[in-house]
């Protein structure tokens, strides 16, 4: 309302001027009227220009603003992969005979088990099958004499005939005697080997080994061991 008070007093005042101005010439009025009526009027413009400005609403404005600029994300390079070292292992092995190749990866050999069925000769061959008497460890007496037996089977393809007999394979620790098996043992079937010793004098462990022969002298299959302890 600041405005309206000015306003008034001001108009006011160019009432006071006009009244005062009254005796002068028409033309000295009719001039000093018209400057007072246009400042007034000059007044009053401003005056209503002002108060619109004050009331007139800002219009926002519809300008569609400039989009900001995207930067892109830095591109990084794939970081080299080393590969694991590799550390080879030695493989070792030994052929069996007569059967498999059986490797180790511990480096440790494996022992070659026998096959009998690589011990024959000719049509000729024998398997062992077991101790009868005489285990190996067993305690004889110095001197004594025994009868030592082996259970054995025929895997050949021939018969046993009357001339076959054992014999000894190396040193002979027990004064071995026998005589020709005196019988036919067809293939496949199993049969008993008998040879009588003598046990050594003198205390200790003894070990002597026989096989098998045919008529001619010829050894064939497994290998039949004897294995006590001479002690009082």
């Amino acid at each position: 309302m600041r405005f309206n008070q000015k306003f008034l007093a001001l108009f006011l005042a160019a009432i006071a001027i006009l009244s005062a101005c009254g005796g002068e010439t028409s033309e000295s009025v009719a001039t000093d009227g018209d400057l007072l009526t246009a400042a007034v009027g000059t007044m009053v413009s401003g005056f209503f220009g002002t108060q619109t400005a004050m009331v007139t609403p800002t219009i926002p404005s519809t300008d569609t603003p400039t989009p900001t600029n995207t930067f892109y994300p830095t591109m990084t390079s794939n970081p080299i992969v080393v590969p694991a070292t590799w550390t080879p292992i030695y493989i070792y092995f030994t052929a069996t005979p007569g059967g498999s190749i059986t490797p180790s990866v511990t480096g440790t050999l494996p022992t070659a088990t026998v096959d009998p069925f690589a011990l024959g000769s000719g049509c000729n061959n024998l398997a062992f099958i077991r101790d009868v008497n005489y285990p190996s460890g067993t305690t004889v007496s110095p001197g004594e004499t025994f009868t030592k037996t082996w259970k054995v089977q025929n895997i050949g393809t021939c018969d046993w005939l009357y001339g076959y007999h054992l014999t000894t394979i190396g040193e002979d620790h027990f004064r071995s005697t026998w005589s020709q098996i005196n019988r036919v043992v067809k293939p496949w079937d199993w049969t008993e080997l008998s040879v009588v010793v003598e046990a050594p004098k003198k205390e200790g462990t003894y070990t002597t080994y026989y096989r098998l022969s045919d008529g001619g002298g010829t050894a064939f299959g497994a290998t039949l061991g004897l294995s006590v302890v001479v002690s009082k």
